[in-house]
């Protein structure tokens, strides 16, 4: 590997707190920013780009004081208004004031967008550019400037484009960053364009932005720094309008893994900072209330699960033969997964990882393959549910306590009109347990009879109880295998605990509360027997 004083420093752009905040469906609060703007610290990048001083409450507060931290944090805001000088511009004035280390302007670069978008002239539009730039850093702001629709500008005329991303560099901009704000450039028109661009201004002071219509964001930023630019701009998990923004959650492993980034740039992240990165992914959505991406490169669950058998067979002797990179490098771990397609390689690794090591050759784990097979060719799917497959495994070697029987349950689902007139559906649920020799009735209303039957499962389980106060079940999917009415269904549920494990669990029956009672049962088994509950 080249020395590290060899390599040229690549700058990381984050802008997760103002473009993010774009996204269909995200509402950061103060205390939202305030969070994500100390993980980002944290990974390392350069740069915090945390909002729009003046646009809105929230981001006003943000800027109202200083912020410490290693980035340099960010303010975003517009160039002046055409026909306004800088200082008779309210936008501008709030921009300059804000507590920020650094000022990023966005202005048109494309002369359609000038014409149409701001009515006025292409020199007024320079002049703005050049008046704005020049206030910042009079104000002592590092200086940085979107060119807004860049690509689209340039092919549409070259010259103007170049023109409006000089005007910032010649007033002493530290950064010119080239926008796809529409996301339709192509990896090709990217590295071309950019490359016409450093021929111009030092590739040191240009940047990308690359949004991700075209599901290209990625490619696109890489291509640019091939290209050239030394700073790329993005988000966590590619949040962002539209169909989001580059995501630095991919092109940070990329950058420190990938010999071919690796070896030539060294950026602010550090090993120990990108072991941390798939934790931070899945912190930000659990901020935002959303499931991570299962399938996402890199930090996904998925991104290093291996089903087919073959391929388990090859991992378990190498893991090179089937995975790019060394998943614990950035704090993801591997995972082979139990199915209809699995082989007996598949169920040996996954036996091992739940501390059941069998020999290859011990008849129990082909028995165990067998059930795994027919289970599924009925419609369970273990792959999605490791409790149950473990549930599964240690009931066959005679490993999981008996700790309690339901004797009956019963689910009811009444509509009726309540005391002011409203027409409602109530759903009530209860549950006759026996645990020893105590008999225990729970009676419980839900918000469905699935939510009912949970609550009257869980109110009272005896000598039990203290081992599943902390017991959350944080996901709950439905999947009708064949069409009809009686179908079979297949219910899938996630789990969590007071230690933030989680897991999942699976029930399939023609009966929908049926299959849902199993993948519950299964749930609360599971988590008394990994917190050690006495039979």
């Amino acid at each position: 590997m080249a020395d590290k004083m060899a390599r040229e420093r690549l700058y990381l752009f984050d802008t997760t707190l103002r473009d993010g905040a774009q996204t269909n469906g995200v509402d950061f609060t103060l205390a939202d920013k305030l969070a994500i703007a100390r993980m980002l610290d944290e990974l390392g990048v350069d740069y915090v780009e945390a909002g729009y001083p003046g646009a809105n409450p929230t981001d006003t507060s943000f800027f109202a004081e200083r912020r410490p931290m290693r980035a340099r944090l960010t303010a975003f805001g517009m160039t002046r208004r055409p026909g306004r000088s800088a200082s008779n511009d309210p936008g501008l004035v709030a921009l300059l004031d804000a507590q920020a280390d650094a000022i990023c302007f966005v202005a048109k670069s494309w002369d359609y967008h000038v014409r149409v978008a701001l009515e006025t002239t292409e020199d007024e539009n320079l002049a703005s550019i050049r008046d704005s730039v020049r206030a910042a850093k009079a104000k002592g702001r590092e200086v940085l400037l979107d060119c807004e629709h860049f690509f689209d500008g340039y092919k549409a005329n070259p010259r103007y484009a170049l023109a409006c991303a000089k005007a910032a560099h010649d007033e002493g901009a530290r950064w010119v960053v080239l926008c796809d704000t529409n996301g339709g450039a192509l990896p090709h028109e990217v590295e071309h364009i950019v490359g016409e661009v450093c021929k111009a201004i030092s590739g040191d002071h240009v940047g990308i932005h690359a949004h991700n219509d075209t599901e290209q964001a990625v490619a696109n930023s890489f291509a640019a720094v091939r290209a050239g630019v030394r700073q790329i701009q993005g988000t966590l998990n590619g949040l962002g309008e539209r169909c989001g923004n580059a995501n630095l959650v991919s092109i940070i492993p990329t950058l420190k893994l990938k010999p071919e980034y690796a070896d030539k740039f060294d950026i602010g992240v550090s090993d120990e900072a990108l072991g941390r990165i798939v934790r931070i992914s899945h912190g930000l959505d659990e901020l935002l209330n959303r499931a991570p991406d299962r399938h996402a490169p890199y930090v996904g669950e998925s991104a290093f699960a291996t089903k087919a058998g073959i391929h388990a067979s090859a991992i378990v002797k190498e893991p090179k033969t089937y995975e790019h990179v060394a998943p614990e490098l950035i704090g993801n771990k591997r995972k082979l997964l139990v199915s209809d397609q699995a082989g007996r390689s598949n169920v040996l690794a996954e036996l091992e990882r739940i501390g059941l090591a069998l020999d290859k050759n011990d008849p129990r784990v082909t028995r165990l393959l067998d059930e795994v097979k027919e289970r599924e060719a009925i419609g369970y799917a273990y792959e999605a549910a490791d409790a149950s497959f473990e549930l599964l495994a240690r009931r066959m070697l005679g490993q999981v306590p008996h700790y309690f029987d339901v004797e009956k349950f019963d689910v009811n689902v009444e509509q009726r009109n309540n005391a002011k007139g409203q027409r409602v559906t109530v759903s009530q649920a209860v549950v006759k347990l026996k645990v020893g020799a105590e008999e225990l009735i729970s009676v419980a209303e839900g918000i469905g009879p699935v939510n009912a039957l949970d609550l009257a499962l869980r109110k009272d389980l005896g000598k039990y109880q203290s081992y599943i106060t902390g017991l959350t079940l944080t996901d709950y999917r439905v999947r009708i295998l064949d069409g009809g009415t009686q179908a079979v269904t297949r219910v899938l549920i996630e789990s969590t605990d007071e230690t933030g494990d989680h897991w999942r669990t699976v029930g399939v029956s023609a009966n929908i509360i049926d299959a849902s009672f199993q993948a519950l049962m299964d749930s609360i088994v599971y988590k008394l027997m990994k917190s050690g509950a006495p039979a």
